[in-house]
């Protein structure tokens, strides 16, 4: 760009100057006088105005109008600019593009660079359009350039726009329309207001990379952007156009009615249902146009509206309950701790849902909105909780601990925790946590690194699991639950740990999951009702008697969690119903999914695993009290019991020859290892392994020598890795199991292998992509593997009767994947559903279906009734919460 003066005018211009590569190409040139033309009719006061085209000799140059002052990128340079500035300079610019929009032009190359700020304050959009004009066919597009090309290019329509602030599609070479500048003007506001660019790489190919697949770092904004502004800034850059924003003058409308009325807040939220609460008036008021829209008539509202017309005094002590549906297609995954967890303020819930393909990750939602928001990077999550200032989420995934910004981004791991029970994140930027279910709490820093271990277990304890801390406010002391039975928590109790001295104490008997509210009670869970205990947080000990206050709220006395949260300003949100373990019977389901008897009678059953012979089914059963190992005669209807040490008999597998089952025993240790015992029931159990390591069996190689199992490192919390161990002996000399042998190990999760019957192939879960899959893989290797499910898979099931392996997905239903291996290759068609028939969850420590040996049908857990899983997609709001509490449990 050059300054030059119009002598025959006699005013001061700006002269683009076109390459010579261009102004020798006639077609090229024609096209670009064309657009010139349709570009100079273009008057608006926010676009540098174009004169016309000059030529002299060789040289083409385009005449702008020059426009003093500096560009927006200078004055980002500086810092971030604050937010009223920013917002009179965004708004300008959506006026620009507005207009032009109007008229058929896009800009194409939309970036800070291009902004003048003149010295009156107005702003001057430049080089509107080159890019546009200078457009190859998408045949010849070569997405591994990424400057301007009106700028620098040499040759024309490479690719449009600049790296840091083209769309997505932009990157990816595909055309383009209005949305494109959507999006880049949504990276200019980001970058005003946060003061660093959105997308930065080494190269143009990796800045272009990041554009395409990483979500905008929301945590970088200031945390005093306004809640309106921000979800115009996720509208402007969602990936998708499609779901993005689909008009400027939409984001100038929102700006323009912010600017006029900033203290407005509560008028903007209104407009969509809710309004800002104020000193004085209850938060259900104000959130209570929102919910009804969602799940009340207008004949229910009103008789809700009335009372609090009446007076204060009905307005302090009412509290109201409204059933909202989560707001994202998709069901909560109740197996582990709260799945529907408000944040500090009580402005947003996070949400942890299996949608239906059965991907399952965390969703927020503000309670303004309508409608969820997935966060990604959050693929496999469970068990979420708030960060003190509500900006942060942490989260268990892939046998870590993560965060993630609730305005997205990417997530970011802290800590391993193998096989988590809860978290709970502190006013001083440290996180406590269960990171192995049968362990004591530890404490990590927030931003990584090693975790420290707070509690031990009770020496002598026949079982003992510390779990589901939470951080007392002041963070001098954590409550969390304890039982001697990891099998129920139906007599658990609530214990604190005095930080940083680690002295406990028992605050309760026969409750569990706790939580202290900012009323001054600790809540907690048992025997499906939310039980309230006045409490007094600087002797921490109670001061008075617990009583019944919410009826019905989830739970799960196997894992001691239960499903409910309280924000600190006085919301409860809990999901309604029974206990989640259930009683399931045994049936057959065939590819028509049909189901028929198999074993009616009702049980808590959980892995049911087929002998050789297809005569005999192998199951745990848990009896409340303990879990052991039966055997059941499917001819003669007899149950039999094969196993009585131990407190936690689990993960049954019969040998080729049916002889022998092998399981897991969880001893006085605390750690399963492996055992067997005859079929039978003859003889005493023997154990194969005396490790620190936690361990599963998996499956017998066909000629029953060698036995693939699972195992984890408690000492190191790393996660589950694949072994081997052969058998020497026979039973008369004796067995005697030889050294396990580590098969695979990597970061990510490894679990449940399965011989194939040949012997030759290793199939087994694994969750390296963030989502539990199945792969397979040579035994005894080396070699590549293969993956063969694609949105979920779980227990990897070989045909002995055909080539095909057989998985479940994350809602219950059989995949079936024909493939064909020759020499050291493994080939897998596309999995297909092999039955529509649906059968009952039992979570992850259970194999809830089984193939018969015939290859025709399987043995599935069904909930008697016909029923499926219990599926939950309401969550009920309490407001004025506190207010309930003062009433049935007074404080002192």
């Amino acid at each position: 760009m050059y300054r030059a003066t119009d002598s025959r005018l006699n005013r001061d211009v700006a002269l683009k100057i076109v390459p010579a590569a261009l102004a020798n190409d006639e077609q090229r040139m024609a096209r670009f006088e064309r657009e010139a033309q349709l570009l100079a009719a273009l008057n608006h006061p926010h676009i540098a105005t174009i004169h016309g085209l000059e030529e002299a000799g060789a040289t083409r140059a385009l005449v702008m109008e020059l426009v003093p002052g500096p560009t927006l990128a200078d004055r980002i340079a500086q810092g971030p600019v604050p937010l009223e500035e920013a917002l009179t300079i965004a708004k300008q610019i959506a006026e620009a593009l507005e207009y032009a929009h109007e008229r058929g032009i896009i800009h194409r190359d939309l970036k800070p660079a291009n902004i003048k700020l003149t010295p009156d304050g107005q702003v001057k959009l430049l080089d509107f359009g080159l890019a546009k004009a200078m457009e190859d066919s998408p045949a010849v597009q070569d997405i591994s350039n990424s400057p301007t090309l009106s700028a620098v290019a040499t040759r024309a329509g490479i690719i449009l726009g600049t790296a840091a602030y083209m769309s997505p599609e932009q990157a990816k070479g595909k055309p383009v329309d209005r949305r494109a500048d959507i999006w880049s003007f949504g990276v200019v506001l980001y970058e005003m207001l946060s003061g660093k660019t959105l997308y930065t790489g080494e190269t143009a190919p990796e800045t272009m990379a990041h554009v395409i697949t990483k979500e905008p770092e929301w945590g970088a904004l200031p945390a005093t952007t306004p809640g309106r502004i921000r979800r115009l800034l996720e509208r402007c850059l969602t990936k998708d156009p499609k779901r993005r924003l689909r008009d400027i003058g939409e984001a100038r409308i929102a700006i323009e009615d912010y600017l006029a009325n900033p203290g407005a807040e509560a008028a903007a939220r209104a407009v969509s249902g809710m309004a800002i609460p104020t000193a004085t008036e209850p938060r259900w008021k104000l959130v209570l146009p929102w919910a009804g829209m969602a799940v009340f008539a207008l004949a229910a509202i009103v008789g809700i509206w009335r009372p609090w017309t009446r007076g204060s005094s009905v307005r302090q002590n009412l509290s109201v309950r409204l059933n909202s549906v989560l707001g994202v297609d998709g069901i909560l995954n109740t197996d582990f701790g709260a799945s529907a967890v408000l944040s500090p303020d009580g402005t947003r819930i996070v949400y942890v849902v299996r949608a239906p393909g059965g991907v399952q990750r965390l969703y927020v939602r503000s309670l303004d909105q309508l409608q969820a928001t997935a966060l990604s990077g959050t693929e496999g999550g469970w068990d979420p909780f708030f960060s003190p200032d509500g900006e942060w989420i942490g989260f268990f995934a892939g046998g870590t601990l993560k965060k993630i910004s609730v305005h997205a981004g990417g997530a970011i791991t802290i800590c391993e925790a193998a096989n988590p029970r809860g978290g709970s994140w502190g006013e001083d930027g440290t996180i406590v946590l269960e990171p192995i279910a049968t362990g004591g709490l530890y404490r990590v820093s927030a931003a990584g690194g090693k975790a420290e271990e707070i509690t031990k277990l009770d020496a002598g304890a026949a079982s003992s699991t510390h779990r589901w801390p939470k951080i007392l406010p002041g963070g001098k002391a954590v409550l969390f639950t304890t039982a001697t039975d990891v099998n129920t928590f139906a007599d658990a109790s609530l214990e604190i740990v005095e930080l940083p001295s680690g002295a406990r104490k028992t605050v309760y008997r026969g409750g569990f999951y706790g939580q202290y509210v900012k009323s001054g009670h600790v809540l907690f869970e048992h025997d499906g009702t939310l039980f309230a205990m006045p409490f007094d947080l600087n002797r921490l000990e109670p001061t008075g008697q617990a009583v019944p206050v919410v009826e019905q709220v989830l739970m799960n006395t196997e894992r001691g969690s239960a499903q409910f949260s309280v924000s600190e300003t006085g919301s409860l949100a809990y999901v309604q119903g029974k206990e989640v373990r259930s009683l399931v019977s045994i049936d057959w389901m065939g590819k028509d999914g049909k189901f028929e008897p198999l074993r009616q009678t009702p049980g808590n059953i959980y892995t049911i695993r087929f002998s050789p012979d297809g005569k005999r089914l192998a199951m745990a059963i848990d009896d409340a009290s303990r879990r052991d190992i039966w055997t059941y005669d499917i001819e003669r209807d007899t149950l039999t019991r094969l196993t009585f040490g131990g407190m936690w008999n689990e993960m049954p597998v019969w040998t080729p020859d049916g002889q022998r089952i092998v399981y897991s025993v969880l001893g006085s240790n605390d750690i399963p290892n492996l055992y067997w015992k005859r079929a039978d029931g003859a003889g005493d159990a023997q154990r194969l392994t005396e490790s620190k390591a936690a361990q599963y069996a998996g499956s017998w190689s066909p000629d029953g020598k060698t036995l693939a199992f699972y195992a984890i490192d408690q000492g190191t919390k790393t996660g589950f890795d694949l072994y081997t161990m052969t058998m020497e002996g026979d039973e008369k000399s004796g067995w005697k199991p030889g050294e396990p042998k580590l098969f695979l190990g990597t970061p990510a999760l490894e679990v449940r292998p399965m011989f194939s019957p040949d012997g030759r192939w290793l199939a087994y879960m694994s969750n390296e992509s963030g989502t539990m899959e199945i792969y397979v893989r040579p035994f005894p290797g080396p070699g590549g593997k293969w993956q063969i499910s694609s949105g979920g898979g779980y227990d990897p099931q070989w045909s002995r009767t055909s080539k095909e392996l057989y998985y479940r997905t994350n809602d219950q239903k059989i995949m079936v994947a024909r493939f064909t291996a020759t020499g050291d290759s493994f080939q897998a068609d596309k999995p297909v559903l092999w039955s529509e028939g649906q059968f009952a969850a039992r979570g992850t420590t259970a194999i809830n279906f089984a193939l018969h040996p015939d290859g025709k049908r399987f043995a599935v857990l069904k909930t008697p009734g016909g029923e499926t899983e219990q599926q939950f997609n309401k969550v009920v709001f309490v407001f004025n919460f506190f207010d309930e509490l003062g009433r049935k449990a007074p404080t002192k």
